[in-house]
């Protein structure tokens, strides 16, 4: 198991328990000021667990295939319950004002369907239909940052797997550089020995020539 990523899962833990409490005390609170001032450490709290479960996305990544798996599913479970408090803190802040009106206006409808005009009915039912388009344009917005957050964490899990390579291929070099720099001193001991060698040789030739010169004359001088 990785120190780092238990660094994080701890804070992350902590960190939801303390969201949860606050999303179940803000929903209480009847002042304004103090309901605004929740919501903004609520929606801070948020951000900082997201940015938890990135970090420990990376961190899992980086380990050991066995590891890596166990991690993976433990951070979807972390994942499920940051979606989860997410929702809790939509549901407490932000009331789905446009499903308010439209059934207002549905319910103004049906009321007065007896007495309102062909034309009435017509405005009715177009802004019945923009309330709909506006519902969907949300939707679509809300689709385009989830996507935009996931290609977010794919490029950061690119840039690590580049990086674990590039380390990689700097120790590779750092190791020919090792081996290069040990054939270089035994090709300098080796010429060193094969000196040596020679300079042994040619004491021995010369001390032959010198014996032997010294036999010839000593077998010429006596004759």
């Amino acid at each position: 198991m990785s120190e780092v990523f238990e660094g994080y899962e701890r804070q992350y833990c902590e960190l939801s328990a303390n969201l949860s409490r606050k999303c179940n005390s803000a929903s209480l609170v009847l002042d304004p000021e103090q309901k605004k001032q929740s919501f903004s450490e609520i929606s801070s709290g948020i951000d900082e667990a997201d940015v938890l479960i990135r970090k420990m996305d990376l961190e899992a990544r980086s380990l050991q295939p066995g590891v890596k798996a166990t991690l993976l599913a433990k951070l979807r479970e972390y994942k499920s319950d940051l979606n989860k408090l997410k929702r809790e803190f939509k549901r407490i802040s932000s009331p789905d004002a446009n499903q308010a009106a439209r059934d207002e206006l549905l319910e103004a409808g049906m009321a007065d369907s007896h007495s309102v005009s062909a034309e009435q009915r017509e405005r009715l039912s177009m802004s019945v239909e923009r309330l709909n388009q506006s519902g969907d344009r949300i939707k679509e917005s809300r689709r385009t940052i989830l996507e935009t957050e996931e290609l977010g964490v794919s490029i950061l899990e690119d840039l690590h797997q580049q990086r674990q390579t590039l380390l990689h291929a700097h120790n590779k070099l750092y190791d020919v550089d090792s081996a290069i720099d040990k054939s270089k001193k035994v090709l300098t001991t080796m010429s060193r020995r094969i000196t040596k060698n020679k300079w042994i040789v040619v004491s021995i030739i010369v001390a032959l020539v010198l014996a032997i010169l010294l036999i010839l004359y000593y077998k010429i001088s006596h004759h």
